[in-house]
């Protein structure tokens, strides 16, 4: 006989742990118990030795996703007598480890019920199990037990209380469990808050309504959505008016597989994502003729995403169309949560409002990915990802960081391990900045600790910025401020494990300089927690500054006038009018309200304008976006030339670029093609680059490179050289990321400071 004393820890928490433990004990004639600390799970197994050492094996190799043990540590204990196995209450105030589980999407077995005419949990919306289900939007603290979530407001009836304790049921032990008896309840709303259906009635309302042209808002797992017809025209443009969302994408739910492939061109690699756990928005390649042209305008693809939840699978099968799942918020506004707040500031987007009465802990947008070249790369990381812990390869202080400004995260490091938050968006508004001081308390009081180090941009204005100091000077802590293109690299860094030296590449459309200017065009030499700056695009001008983002001429202007001077005062004229022309000649000139940058996301935007293909931007990327789409067509071609300056750093020199796009757009030459070369210099730019400075391992990182043609190129030419190239995956290699690397720069700075090590 044998008693062993286990203790695992990694995602053993809402994941059906427990249960599965019991299964596995009980099966082999096993006695002992099993417990949830605060982040891990407890065992003591007793029996034959056998029978033990095959249940440990089982424990370490066999747990059912998505549960993931990352640490087991094992010892033998003295035998004692016990009749069974048993699941034993929570165990009260041990110390917090990062295991908040993230929430999953409704399961086969779930799917099944919710389908079956004459089942217990027929066309519910809150079916779940140990195995989907909501987990982080609910729970208020650890361990994760029923009493610390949303659902403590909800008495388990007699059916429930049966499944929840019956061992061989998979609801044995699920938290969120309930039932049309005891569970959430819908109520429907008219704008004018009026109660027009509870219960089912409510959902079957809904659903008309989004067929019959109306935007109907829905209180989702993390937070509102807004619902429109997506083979509509006039169902978007209204849904697009009222959210003053002018031509950014919208995602589409599909209420099948099947509805899926008839609009879009769908790998199996893509459709395992999709089915997936996390089931993330996925940018697929789009069919003509079912999907309004409007739901993405001048767009080869389509954020495709199935139903993820009972409500959605019911609200899906009623509709029988794809249907627009957009955030339920105003552009640049966090997500709703709290239904008066949604009743509020949505009153003027839906027309009616489907509710329900379970109470959403914390927002959680949707994720975003797309396939890469070596599988998933998440673009946005949320419902599904956020808030599993990331494994450092060191250890670390207990670090906070603010992130930057745009795609907004937060990130908390202990016990060598980083939480990177859920999405936040962007940081615009009294509102924004609220959110980001709630999640960062929300990560703080969750495991209970304080910060030794706090991180944030440089950038003196970021809302991010202002809470680190505020946080560090209240707390009498350093803190640590991580110049923008640095933190980037570092997050790959992180993600990868690597120390250094790497070669950083890192574009995007800004980021505040460690020389007061903006920086986007970076190639960083990292190593440990230092980051030197070895290339970079040639500077240029932008005239009105942050109004460039949105109007691409002004990125153009900015680069014609640096090449050319007053030569080209035709092209400012085309653009603006002889009188704002000659008003914005004179502002560049004198370097007036005219930043310089080295932004590559600017670049885009300038050649972009020179071809065409956008002089206005309605949302931050589209004239990058539309230069991507453009080339699509085009296979192999040559690059352009570009210039490299000698020095400390190295300075690329574009404006040979920009002469020959401007020759080959006077001889006819096709856009499609002045854009696949344009896109090939960049990749034979950083190839050039990373083998002149001997680099052996390069990041590639920042906004830009969501640009999959870009990335794969990139890729390939470095990869034909020998280099080890790294590509982030897991975080986004846009602003989402910033947290992590700032965890990172700051981690290893402080210990290289003496700080102490949790």
């Amino acid at each position: 006989m044998t008693r062993l004393a286990i203790e695992a820890s990694g995602i053993v928490q809402g994941v059906g742990m427990r249960p599965f433990v019991h299964r596995a004990a009980t099966e082999r004639g096993l006695v002992g118990w099993v417990q949830n600390g605060a982040g891990a799970v407890r065992i003591e197994v007793q029996g034959r030795s056998g029978d033990v050492r095959a249940f440990v094996e089982r424990l370490t190799h066999g747990c059912p996703p998505p549960a993931s043990i990352d640490r087991i540590v094992v010892r033998e204990v003295e035998e004692r007598y016990e009749a069974s196995f048993r699941i034993l209450g929570s165990l009260e105030g041990s110390e917090r480890y990062p295991s908040i589980p993230t929430d999953l999407a409704v399961c086969d077995e779930c799917a099944l019920e919710v389908d079956a005419p004459g089942a217990r949990r027929y066309r519910y919306p809150f079916a779940n199990c140990t195995r989907c289900g909501p987990r982080f939007t609910i729970v208020e603290g650890l361990p994760y037990d029923r009493a610390r979530t949303s659902m403590k407001a909800f008495a388990m009836c007699p059916d429930c209380a049966a499944e929840y304790e019956a061992p061989t049921d998979r609801r044995f032990h699920a938290q969120p469990i309930a039932c049309p008896v005891c569970g959430p309840q819908l109520t429907l709303l008219s704008s004018e808050r009026h109660v027009l259906g509870r219960g089912d009635a409510a959902l079957r309302l809904a659903a008309a309504g989004v067929v019959a042209g109306e935007v109907v808002a829905i209180k989702g797992i993390g937070g509102y959505q807004l619902l429109a017809d997506a083979t509509s025209a006039q169902a978007i443009a209204r849904l697009r008016a009222r959210k003053h969302r002018e031509a950014k994408p919208f995602a589409v739910m599909f209420p099948s597989l099947a509805a899926l492939h008839h609009c879009c061109i769908v790998s199996d690699e893509e459709e395992r994502e999709l089915a997936s756990p996390a089931a993330p928005i996925l940018l697929v390649a789009r069919r003509g003729g079912v999907l309004a042209d409007c739901v993405a305008p001048n767009n080869p693809r389509v954020g495709a995403m199935l139903p993820y939840s009972p409500l959605h699978r019911v609200l899906s099968s009623e509709i029988a169309r794809p249907f627009v799942c957009t955030s339920g918020n105003l552009s640049d506004e966090p997500m709703c949560t709290d239904d008066a707040d949604a009743l509020e500031r949505l009153g003027g987007i839906a027309d009616l409002f489907l509710l329900h009465d379970r109470r959403i802990v914390r927002p959680a947008d949707d994720s975003v990915g797309r396939m890469g070249p070596h599988g998933l790369a998440l673009l946005r990381r949320a419902r599904g990802y956020a808030p599993l812990p990331w494994r450092l390869a060191e250890r670390t202080p207990i670090v906070l960081a603010l992130g930057a400004q745009l795609k907004s995260t937060v990130a908390l490091a202990m016990h060598g391990q980083v939480i990177v938050s859920q999405h936040l968006g962007d940081m615009h508004g009294a509102e924004a900045a609220r959110l980001l001081t709630r999640t960062a308390d929300d990560l703080l009081r969750f495991y209970q600790v304080r910060p030794e180090v706090v991180a944030c941009d440089e950038h003196p204005d970021y809302a991010s910025t202002r809470l680190a100091e505020h946080l560090a000077k209240s707390l009498g802590v350093p803190l640590v401020r991580v110049q923008h293109h640095h933190a980037h690299v570092a997050a790959g860094m992180a993600e990868y494990a690597l120390d250094g030296p790497v070669l950083g590449i890192a574009w995007d459309g800004s980021g505040y300089g460690s020389d007061d200017s903006i920086w986007g065009g970076e190639f960083l030499w990292c190593e440990g927690s230092e980051a030197r700056r070895v290339a970079h695009l040639r500077p240029f001008g932008l005239p009105g500054g942050a109004q460039a983002i949105r109007e691409p001429r002004r990125a153009a202007l900015g680069v014609l006038h640096e090449a050319f001077g007053r030569e080209v005062d035709d092209y400012g004229q085309r653009w603006f009018g002889a009188v704002d022309a000659a008003v914005l000649a004179r502002m560049m000139e004198r370097s007036c309200s005219t930043p310089r940058t080295t932004s590559m996301g600017r670049l885009f935007d300038a050649v972009a304008a020179l071809v065409g293909l956008g002089e206005q931007a309605r949302f931050e990327g589209e004239a990058a976006m539309a230069l991507e789409f453009v080339a699509e067509s085009v296979d192999a071609v040559e690059p352009y030339a570009v210039g490299l300056q000698p020095g400390d750093p190295l300075v690329v020199d574009w404006e040979p670029l920009v002469r020959a796009v401007i020759d080959e757009v006077r001889a006819g030459v096709p856009v499609s093609v002045i854009s696949a070369r344009f896109h090939e210099t960049l990749a034979a730019l950083a190839e050039d680059v990373a083998t002149r400075l001997g680099a052996a391992r390069v990041v590639l990182t920042g906004g830009c490179f969501q640009n999959t043609r870009l990335a794969q190129r990139a890729l390939e030419r470095l990869e034909r050289r020998g280099l080890r190239v790294y590509v982030p995956r897991a975080f986004p290699p846009n602003d989402g990321g910033i947290s992590l690397g700032q965890v990172l720069v700051a981690s290893r700075r402080a210990l290289r400071g003496g700080a102490p090590c949790a």
